[in-house]
């Protein structure tokens, strides 16, 4: 789960991490009324999406030259003028892909005067099972771009589960970033306290960049990215309650309801399958024969006739899904359940595009029988290979 750059900066500022006041709003009001109560006379308006880029972004509705997603405000019109823009409209970034995130809110902060720029993140390293940071000079840019261009300057490091953070870990860091005196020490110190906050609650990505050095001799996380661990989220109800569903897709959010683990993607094929190996491998096998998966879904091993009616409901909501394929191995999954579940929601929704059914394993002739009895227009295959030609045959006419 993603929470946005002020909900971040409010939990990493509950475990003593430096960062710039600032105040949410939802209205252009709202952000007049926050920036009555910073000092200023710099004040910063921050679209609120839950996606990176956001100052190198464009809105749909303002013209291709207007000032993106995170600008500068020099008084309080200025303040006014930039939330009516933002407010309500479609910003575009890198990481948004052409449909870009509609802004509800926004973040009103202090202005800092900045002499460096730093990155810092943190990351649940599955090859070692351990809390990684990656820390660069390249503060400010795209860290994928830094990665490409110039991979020396990106420098990653693991903390033993066992120890913990140690006074190392941060003069590592101080080291990396070319500290020394009150700012290596600084650094020892946020180290510290990015690591507790990333444990104590359950963070699996956490990004500031930049880390910045004012002008005065102070580090400050001046961004903050952070997502949880989702599977974690039922100890912490209180950052679960920081979710906003108007960020998440709605066939993710449907999906959740009944415990499916569903993704969106860009395709026209969707698949609805048992076990999370096998969904890729549908996934791979219809790239493999010139399309696209519209979703991953994974039903799991033991799913009802109501979770698979739901799948196949939340698929063909999709708009872009021009044929379906139902790839089942039935193990503790029984094929007769499928079947009536994709007989279900299909009487329930229609049919409205081409559907391939495979299935294999525990119950398999009745699922068939079921299937076939149906009088429904399925397309039927007997393997894998066989399903994904016969759907991108027939999604291509």
């Amino acid at each position: 789960m993603n929470i946005h750059e002020y909900q971040a900066k409010a939990i990493l500022k509950s475990f003593g991490a430096p960062v710039s006041t600032g105040y949410a709003a939802l209205t252009v009001d709202e952000a007049i009324a926050a920036a009555k109560q910073l000092p200023g006379p710099l004040y910063v308006v921050k679209s609120q999406i839950h996606a990176g880029g956001r100052g190198k972004g464009k809105f749909k509705e303002l013209a291709p030259d207007a000032k993106g997603g995170v600008r500068l405000a020099f008084s309080l019109d200025d303040v006014k003028n930039h939330a009516a823009d933002m407010l309500g409209n479609t910003l575009v970034t890198i990481q948004t892909g052409d449909q870009g995130k509609q802004v509800n809110r926004l973040y009103i902060e202090d202005g800092s005067d900045i002499e460096k720029e730093f990155y810092i993140s943190m990351l649940v390293d599955r090859e070692t099972a351990r809390v990684a940071f990656v820390v660069s000079t390249e503060g400010g840019m795209d860290i994928e771009a830094v990665a490409h261009d110039t991979p020396e300057k990106i420098k990653t490091f693991s903390v033993d589960p066992a120890t913990g953070i140690q006074p190392h870990h941060g003069r590592l860091v101080a080291k990396i970033l070319g500290l020394t005196g009150d700012l290596a020490k600084q650094a020892g110190v946020l180290v510290g306290q990015l690591y507790k906050a990333f444990v104590e609650t359950d963070m699996e990505m956490m990004e500031i960049n930049p880390l910045i050095i004012t002008k005065t001799g102070q580090l400050k996380c001046l961004d903050a990215k952070v997502g949880f661990d989702s599977n974690a989220l039922y100890r912490h109800p209180d950052i679960f309650a920081l979710r906003d569903l108007t960020e998440e897709d709605a066939k993710e959010i449907e999906a959740s309801k009944y415990d499916l683990s569903y993704v969106a993607l860009d395709g026209t094929i969707g698949c609805m399958v048992n076990g999370a190996g096998l969904a890729m491998a549908t996934m791979d096998i219809i790239k493999l024969y010139g399309s696209e998966p519209a979703n991953f879904l994974d039903v799991g091993g033991g799913a009802t006739k109501e979770k698979v009616t739901a799948a196949f409901k939340i698929i063909t909501a999709d708009p872009q899904v021009k044929g379906i394929l139902v790839n089942i191995f039935g193990g503790i999954m029984k094929c007769d359940v499928i079947a009536e579940g994709v007989i279900a929601a299909v009487k329930d929704v229609g049919l409205k595009v081409p559907l391939v059914v495979r299935l294999e394993g525990t119950n398999v002739e009745l699922g068939k029988k079921i299937i076939n009895e149906s009088g429904l227009n399925v397309i039927s295959a007997e393997d894998l290979d066989d399903a994904a030609q016969k759907i991108v045959k027939a999604v291509n006419g």
